[in-house]
């Protein structure tokens, strides 16, 4: 597993949570040629994109993450963190990093947002 995910946990809806994926099995020169990930998957439902973020700092959302979710990233700790605003009972899953085109998904954290 390349990348580990944490920072999940139980929040009432409106309220707000940082995830955090670290990379420490991956050497710095790589790490910066990576595109990374987030990706969720709600009870029930397929595994959807979240937002991407290149390693210049480019940023995309999907709809739902618009306005409400930033992804950022620190290259030099191969670090990336997805902060999550006014989230709602509809953004309940687990949340995933991922290296764009890789194979890996790791465990991911489980975020409960609750009514």
């Amino acid at each position: 597993v390349l990348l580990q995910a944490c920072g999940g946990g139980l929040v009432q809806a409106g309220g707000f949570l940082r995830l955090s994926c670290a990379a420490p099995r991956l050497i710095f020169s790589t790490y910066v040629t990576y595109v990374m990930e987030w990706h969720r998957q709600a009870p029930g439902k397929q595994r959807e994109l979240v937002g991407s973020i290149t390693s210049g700092g480019q940023t995309l959302y999907a709809d739902s993450a618009k306005g409400r979710f930033t992804i950022s990233r620190n290259n030099s700790r191969k670090i990336m963190y997805l902060q999550m605003n006014s989230l709602q009972v509809e953004d309940t899953a687990v949340y995933y990093c991922h290296v764009q085109g890789s194979d890996d998904w790791g465990k991911g954290t489980l975020v409960t947002v609750s009514s």
